[in-house]
């Protein structure tokens, strides 16, 4: 509010909402709260409404063994037959509700509100994503099961493992050798998955805990939480020599093996600006880029007349990548003080 105030008074009070992202309406409302919101004092009681010994005589009708498990309108058709009326059905609505009682009288699970993951990584070693997918085996209900971690900045895969089950230990392994590998240090990673129970077990978390590895999930039954691994499994699963089945785990694993060398070395991907995860992992983005330039800008030189408007450049390798960008229309927290 404080923002908005300091420069509406310089450009007015509609341009500085706009450029702050903060509806006028809300800004007006809180200058001049409504009239009912200033009342003090309780509200007086209706002569209409129970006596204190009236509403104890519901609840404990209510709460009595012949009534405890039945809603409210079958208690008042009940007595209503046997010449008793205590209240409106509205009313013992209302009464149990104060009490605390208006709800699923059996046990429900209540889902927490989860957060929408927001992730930035704008080099390497920033953010990683993780998941496990099943490849089929030989036979019928037989899988193999591909622990793949992934950078999201790069694309680049920097660990992955194929194994008889899914396991919490396996994937522990897997990321400590993974984050050994690529000198991770305490504070600098991000590690996002989904809420498989590999990703969300004891002995996963306490080994990021140890490592200095911040740990997210994505929200329950979202796939665009996790994108980037679900596009990467795409990737693997569509390659024309993916077989229906897979015939042994040796097998499996000499598949994953040359199919992740052409990803990282030779796989020139569209998010990347045509480079390879490779060489965007390792720094050697600006090398590649300059060399392209050099080349276009060669065959611009031979043959102007074929580029209308300007000399062509090599597509742009991203500068910042997100799982979940935040909404641009969303008011800052500065905007809302």
């Amino acid at each position: 509010m404080t923002a908005v105030a300091e420069l509406g008074a310089v450009v007015g009070t509609a341009p500085a909402c706009r450029a702050l992202g903060f509806p006028r309406a809300s800004y007006y409302r809180h200058l001049a709260p409504s009239p009912a919101a200033s009342l003090v004092g309780p509200r007086p009681r209706p002569e209409r409404a129970l006596t204190p010994e009236e509403r104890d005589h519901v609840l404990a009708a209510l709460h009595g063994e012949r009534f405890a498990d039945l809603a409210p309108h079958e208690v008042f058709a009940t007595l209503l037959d046997e010449g008793t009326y205590l209240c409106s059905i509205r009313t013992m609505y209302r009464l149990l509700a104060e009490a605390g009682e208006a709800r699923e009288r059996r046990d429900q699970l209540r889902h927490p509100s989860y957060t929408k993951p927001e992730l930035l990584a704008t080099q390497p070693k920033e953010v990683w994503s993780w998941d496990i997918t099943k490849l089929l085996g030989p036979a019928k209900w037989t899988y193999f099961y591909l622990y793949v971690l992934l950078d999201i900045f790069s694309r680049y895969v920097v660990g992955w493992m194929v194994a008889h089950r899914e396991s919490s230990t396996l994937a522990q392994r897997l990321i400590e050798e993974s984050c050994a590998k690529q000198g991770i240090r305490p504070g600098q990673l991000t590690l996002h998955a989904d809420r498989g129970s590999s990703m969300t077990s004891k002995p996963v978390a306490f080994l990021l805990a140890d490592l200095g590895v911040t740990k997210t999930h994505s929200r329950p039954h979202v796939s665009n939480d996790n994108p980037f691994s679900e596009s990467h499994f795409k990737t693997l699963k569509y390659r024309p020599e993916f077989p229906d089945r897979f015939g042994c785990i040796q097998d499996a694993r000499a598949f994953c093996g040359s199919f992740f060398d052409w990803y990282n070395t030779r796989h020139h991907h569209t998010g990347l600006g045509l480079l390879t995860p490779e060489t965007v992992h390792y720094g050697l983005t600006t090398q590649v880029t300059q060399a392209r330039h050099l080349t276009l800008l060669a065959a611009y030189e031979a043959h102007p007349e074929r580029f209308v408007r300007r000399p062509p450049a090599p597509p742009a390798p991203p500068t910042a990548v997100w799982i979940n960008p935040p909404r641009p229309d969303t008011p800052s927290e500065e905007a809302l003080q």
